[in-house]
């Protein structure tokens, strides 16, 4: 049986019978990408129950009380408020109002400040964008490693910021290529690496803006997301996610050798 998103929402979200919600269970869990999409669902539910939940043990406010009484009396006085035409155009009013107010809650929800909400979502952004695009065999990448200083001249000037792209070569794997992807309010770049056995990295890199005082830098956190383990930091206004699918224990020393070439000056370029 074929499924789709739609049904991944339904599943997190309990609106299947057991014996469905089993199959689509499955069907999410044989492949990491579906996995991963599924655990941001989650996650993005869990905030937003976290933040709007509040508002519904809020009291209506006074004038909103008013006006409705208001409309109650003159609807049993025969006054125009009883009228078809007047209750339909109060009604999209009504729906008006509450579809922007809606719309301005989202907003700000999804516009937060840069920075710190861009860190918080990194590790998981950064699994998905891995999980959907390691399987690739044809088109891994935009750009590939035989063009690897185009590569990084482009990514560079479309996330205003000097990015890099760091050799693995002693961890024993080589860079693939590279591609630009969509970030939640900012473009975002992805070097892809790839081992001897087929085994797969990519590093997602974000331009975070100066960190907020107090915001420390340069500490490592860790995150599994699905079957995709992470390691993320911050560093010079960059965030970098390094994704794969190998033991934590494996991944570890692969991120700090990223970051120790990440803050070691670049090579000057050769003249000529």
């Amino acid at each position: 049986m074929m499924f789709t998103e739609t049904d991944i929402h339904r599943l997190i979200d309990g609106d299947l019978e057991p014996a469905a919600a089993r199959e689509v269970q499955a069907w999410v869990e044989s492949d990491p990408a579906r996995s991963a999409l599924a655990d941001l669902y989650r996650d993005q539910g869990r905030l937003l129950h976290a933040r709007f939940d509040g508002l519904l043990s809020e009291a209506v406010p006074a004038h909103l009380t008013r006006a409705a009484s208001m409309a109650a009396a003159d609807g049993a006085n025969g006054t125009a408020a009883n009228q078809p035409w007047f209750r339909r155009f109060a009604l999209q009013a009504v729906f008006a109002v509450v579809c922007a107010g809606a719309g301005w809650l989202g907003h700000a929800w999804v516009t937060r400040p840069a920075g710190a909400d861009t860190l918080a979502s990194l590790p998981r952004r950064a699994a998905v964008a891995h999980a959907v695009f390691v399987p690739e065999v044809r088109h891994p990448v935009e750009v590939g490693a035989d063009q690897e200083a185009h590569l990084v001249q482009w990514l560079s000037k479309r996330l205003a910021t000097p990015v890099r792209a760091p050799g693995l070569t002693r961890q024993g794997f080589r860079l693939v290529g590279g591609r630009l992807l969509p970030g939640d309010d900012r473009p975002v770049a992805q070097f892809m690496y790839q081992n001897e056995g087929g085994r797969r990295l990519t590093l997602y890199v974000v331009a975070t803006g100066p960190a907020k005082p107090g915001t420390p830098e340069t500490a490592f956190r860790f995150e599994k997301v699905g079957a995709v383990n992470v390691f993320s930091w911050n560093e010079d206004g960059r965030g970098y996610a390094l994704s794969g699918d190998i033991p934590r224990e494996e991944l570890m020393p692969i991120a700090r050798a990223v970051y120790e070439e990440l803050n070691t000056p670049a090579p000057a370029a050769k003249a000529g």
